[in-house]
């Protein structure tokens, strides 16, 4: 007989949590026709074998053991793509959510919801024991979700959720499953037809093993949201270069302001080319070169990035190849200011060093841009093969 209910669990290195996960799951749904679909990324503390054992008195227990891909995204969407059941359920096998919640997300969608959310913010629910930084960055994750997509649900990104088996099926092709949460993908590709519910439900502790928060997850989460509101029309991962950009341009007038106000003097050269060498410029040039070169390597370009020791390889190859980008902005800043000002009559106050500095900056930028995506890590990917 066909199950009603696919519940899927992506895991990896669950092993000392799984069975009693899956055993809290089954008691739940006792007297359903369910399935429960565990989807392992190859755990080396064989999460899988355990599964592998627990199928032999239960063959509603299934395992999906991956050998090559990884992510928590792409395995709920393999588990959803042999999924039998009418209601498709996602939650992780940590025993951080709340089992005893799903009857009441199955009510929520049979009432007519397309989507069931379990929700940590709304009236009920709660994070637990979360430190005070975790629950800034979730609330801070949730509020830009919020602001940039037309998602109107209290915990976008939750990773606890059910759905309707054809609202997985009428936008599965368009999935990006990358990433770490997939509810947003769903959500985002569905459109504003679909009808949503929220529980609430109290977010437990971790027993046992680690959690799989890591460096990546921001970049992760950043590109899934920027490429569902702007992948129509542009780069998600341009999109992060330009942010990583713009904050290099806050570093540069941070660099240039400090070495201004303390009094650092241009120095004289003796070269024609560039007679007057603008020290406040390039301090501020050089401070953005370090923050733009460490934030696109662990940002823009973490699959392809410089690790280790080989991050000072990298970093040169970044300082050569923004070289250019620092004769381009002290040409333009001595342009503006040494000579189009004079001739102006305009005299050489601050506000006008600072407006040419920040010309000078934004025509760097581009050629900046161009040689290191196409070069530097480039370079970085070839190097790594």
């Amino acid at each position: 007989m066909r199950p009603k209910i696919s519940v899927l669990l992506p895991t990896f290195n669950e092993a000392e949590n799984i069975e009693r996960c899956i055993s809290g799951v089954i008691q739940i749904f006792k007297n359903i026709e369910y399935e429960i679909i565990v989807i392992d990324d190859n755990s080396p503390d064989g999460t899988w074998a355990i599964v592998e054992k627990m199928h032999e008195s239960n063959s509603r227990v299934k395992i999906i053991r991956r050998m090559t891909e990884k992510g928590l995204s792409s395995a709920i969407v393999s588990g959803m793509s042999i999924a039998e059941g009418e209601y498709f359920l996602v939650m992780d096998a940590d025993l951080q959510h709340d089992e005893t919640v799903l009857p009441q997300m199955i009510q929520k969608l049979e009432e007519g919801c397309d989507v069931a959310v379990g929700t940590r913010y709304a009236n009920g629910g709660s994070t637990g024991s979360w430190n005070l930084i975790r629950k800034l960055l979730s609330i801070a994750a949730n509020k830009f979700t919020q602001f940039i997509l037309p998602i109107r649900i209290t915990d976008p990104m939750s990773g606890f959720f059910a759905l309707k088996r054809e609202i997985f099926f009428r936008t599965g092709d368009r999935i990006n499953p990358r990433g770490f949460k997939i509810l947003l993908e769903i959500l985002g590709r569905a459109g504003n037809g679909i009808k949503i519910g929220e529980i609430p439900f109290h977010f437990k502790n971790r027993l046992h093993g680690e959690t799989k928060i890591n460096n990546s997850i921001a970049r992760s989460f950043l590109i899934t949201v920027l490429d569902l509101r702007f992948g129509k029309w542009i780069s998600s991962t341009f999109l992060l270069y330009s942010l990583v950009g713009l904050s290099g341009v806050i570093v540069n007038l941070f660099g240039f302001v400090l070495f201004e106000s303390i009094g650092v003097k241009d120095l004289a050269t003796g070269f024609e080319l560039l007679p007057i060498f603008p020290s406040s410029v390039f301090f501020g040039i050089e401070l953005s070169i370090i923050s733009n070169f460490i934030l696109n390597n662990y940002f823009t370009f973490y699959e392809n990035r410089y690790k280790r020791w080989d991050a000072i390889r990298g970093f040169l190859i970044f300082s050569g190849v923004s070289a250019l980008g620092i004769f381009v902005q002290l040409g333009i800043f001595e342009l503006l200011f040494y000579k189009a000002l004079p001739r102006m009559g305009m005299e050489p106050r601050f506000e006008l060093r600072l407006f040419c500095d920040l010309v000078a900056i934004s025509v760097a930028m581009f050629t900046n841009y161009f040689l290191n995506s196409n070069f530097t890590w480039l370079n970085a990917a070839k190097g790594q093969q």
